[in-house]
Formats: structure tokens, sequence, C-alpha cells
């Protein structure tokens, strides 16, 4: 392992923002590669993985550590690699021969520390899914693959498995999903907006088939954000109908505006949602898909600095805006219409617990589909999606 001091000291600084700053991690590791273009691959990959795991380890390098400091539980991280330390690395903590004992003791520690998680979060997350929390809380702090979905508006899976190859790129097809790929590796920045694929868990793939959308048909996308589920909507619409995707934040349609004209979407109207798009969309849609703000513990293989943002009184205060959405948004169905609930939380009180109190303050709707994606069961991220009708 050769040092480069310059390295080591700027991983500090990030972490330092992400935990002292309350920093979203993958903000923060982008703008560090933006404002240092001169480092090269191992760089990149050296503060990324550097920064990455000791924010997902961050309570279990700390028992290690015997310290909460950034540079001790980098000293953990590395050590825990078989890296031998440098004489100009200086930390708080335990020395690398104590931490190794430590490190032998952590299977022995309570599962909030073993498995890097707050005490509040593991209390609920075990009331919620009892014994599946183990196993749930396992598959979330592994490294998650990129994933791809193949826009096929620009052609098929095996044409952009072939031009893939083309640029160098190992990946493989998904055989349960028809547009997913797996890749192998990273994605090349130069290939990231072609507009043949999107970066997509093969979690959240699952959840627009559900709504069964087709061409010639109203569909409104309630909390669109930046987009990636509203592509997959009008990749189904095969430029035949409507989409409409509304959201609170201006800045997440511009994004989404954007992809959508890499990726040759036509048709597509986004507008912030406002006091007037209640009455304005009355009646129009005859397909919504509600992918509501939620908790997110079903991406921490993605961004396990969430699990350090989150607290108790903002999952309520969350809770709280599922029901509001589940109360507002689909009344603006025609008589005939369906609509899809869904969350990229795996906590019952987010998912079904939301689809059950709407079924009982307001019997109109009829839950006919539910789709559960379990990180331990799949190897993708949690999602829950469940499918909505009037009743006959």
């Amino acid at each position: 392992m050769k040092w480069h001091r310059m390295l080591a000291e700027a991983c500090v600084h990030l972490l330092e923002q992400v935990f002292d700053e309350g920093k979203v991690l993958d903000r923060v590791m982008g703008e560090a590669f933006r404002v240092h273009p001169k480092w090269g691959k191992r760089d990149r990959h050296f503060v990324a993985e550097s920064v990455w795991e000791t924010v997902r380890w961050r309570r279990a390098l700390a028992f290690v550590a015997d310290a909460s400091d950034s540079r001790s539980m980098l000293a953990a991280w590395w050590s825990g690699q078989g890296w031998i330390l440098p004489d100009w690395w200086t930390w708080e903590g335990a020395s690398v021969a104590t931490m190794e004992g430590r490190r032998a003791e952590l299977e022995a520690q309570p599962r909030a520390i073993r498995q890097s998680i707050p005490d509040w979060l593991d209390l609920r997350g075990f009331s919620e899914l009892g014994e599946a929390w183990d196993a749930e809380l396992t598959a979330l702090n592994r490294r998650a693959p990129v994933c791809l979905r193949v826009n096929r508006q620009r052609g098929d899976r095996e044409e952009v498995l072939a031009w893939l190859a083309s640029e160098g790129v190992k990946a493989h097809p998904e055989v349960k999903l028809p547009d997913a790929i797996i890749l192998e590796g990273l994605l090349p920045k130069r290939l990231a907006s072609d507009g043949r694929m999107e970066i997509q868990d093969c979690g959240s793939q699952t959840v627009v088939p559900l709504l069964a959308v087709e061409p010639g048909d109203r569909v409104m996308d309630g909390c669109a954000g930046a987009g990636g589920k509203t592509l997959q909507l009008a990749a189904d619409l095969a430029g035949e109908g409507e989409l409409v995707a509304l959201d609170v934040s201006p800045r997440k349609l511009e994004a989404l505006a954007r992809r959508a004209k890499i990726a040759g979407v036509r048709g597509l109207q986004t507008e912030v949602w406002n006091s007037e798009s209640y009455r304005k969309w009355q009646g129009w849609p005859n397909r919504m898909l509600l992918d509501v703000p939620c908790s997110g513990l079903g991406t921490l293989r993605r961004q396990p600095d969430l699990k350090w943002r989150l607290s108790e009184s903002t999952l309520e205060k969350t809770r709280r805006l599922q029901r509001r959405l589940l109360d507002e948004y689909p009344p603006l169905l025609r008589e005939d219409g369906t609509w899809v609930y869904a969350t990229c939380s795996i906590l019952p009180s987010e998912n079904q617990g939301q689809i059950q109190a709407l079924l009982e303050r307001d019997p109109r709707w009829e839950c006919v589909e539910e789709n559960r994606i379990s990180p331990a069961g799949t190897g993708w991220d949690g999602f829950y999606a469940a499918k909505m009708v009037r009743r006959s």
C-alpha cells in the first residue's frame, strides 16, 4: 500500500463534513472529485472506499478504535484491511495492536454496534420486523453493485450490453427483470449520460410494472423527484399517451427535464405542485404513481450516511406526510383509475401499515396487489409497492 498524505487528510475532511456538518455523503464525494480533477483512478478509489466504508461502519469502527473521531475510525478501517499505517498518521484512539483485540470482541457486542446503526433505529427495526431485522441489516451493510435500466426507446438490452462491451465495460443481464443490467465494476463517467440507460437499482425497477401502464394512458407521477421512475413510465407509454410529473422541488424537476431530453422522452410535462394543482388535475389521470417521501432505509447500501441523519422525530414527520399524500392524491383519479403507493423503506409502518390505515379511514379503495422487495431475499434495495383500485 502506497500512502499519500494529502489523500489521507482529504478523507478526514470529507468525513467531518458528513458527521459534523450533516452533509449528504454522495454530494460531498461528488464535490471533492470536481475540485480535484487531477486525482487519478486509484486516488479516487482510495478516497471513496475509505470514506464510504467509514461512514457505513462508523459505530463498529468507533468501538474497535475506542474513539469516535474521524482519524481514529479511519485508522481502524485501514488497519482492518491489513494495511500498515504510515508513521505520520496519528490518532486519539487505541493502538493498532489493541484494535486487533477489540475487533475480535466486536461480534459479542450488541447488534446496534456490530451492525453499526443508532440505538433508536435498532429498536424500531426489531419492533417492526422481528427476527428478520438481523438479515436485512446484514444485507443493507453490503456494498451495492451498479444496476442499470435499459431505455427501450433507444435500444433493447442486448444492444446496450453489446455497446457496453465495445466500450470495455463488463456487465451481465439481471434475468429476473427485463430491462436490468448489472455492472461488474463502475460506469465510466463519459457513458453515464448517454441516454441508452439509466442508473436505477433492480428493486426500484419492480415498482412501475405494478401500475401496468399502456400506450394512450394519462399518467401522473405525483412525487416525481429527479424522475427515475418517471422515465421508466415514459418508456412504457412509448410516446403514446400523456405523462405529468409533479413535485414540490423545482430543482429536482429541472434535473428530470434534462434527463428526459437525453433519454428522448416525448409528451412529458413537469410542474411544481402548488395550491392550484389539485383543482387543475382533478379527474385527469387514469394511472398514478405515488412514490412518496420515506425513511429511505431500503437504500442504506447506497446511502450509508442516511442512518446517521435520520432521527425518530423525522421518521414520524415523514409518516404524517405519507398519510397526507395518501388522502390528497388518489381522489384526483378518474373513476376507473389505478394507482400505486411505493416507498424505498423496509419498515411496515411506512408500507403496509399506511395502506391498512388508509383502507380503514377511506373504504372506497381496495388493495389488489402488493410487492415487498427484501434486501436479504433479493440482494437489491428494499422497496414496497401496493396497487390500488376503487371498490366495485
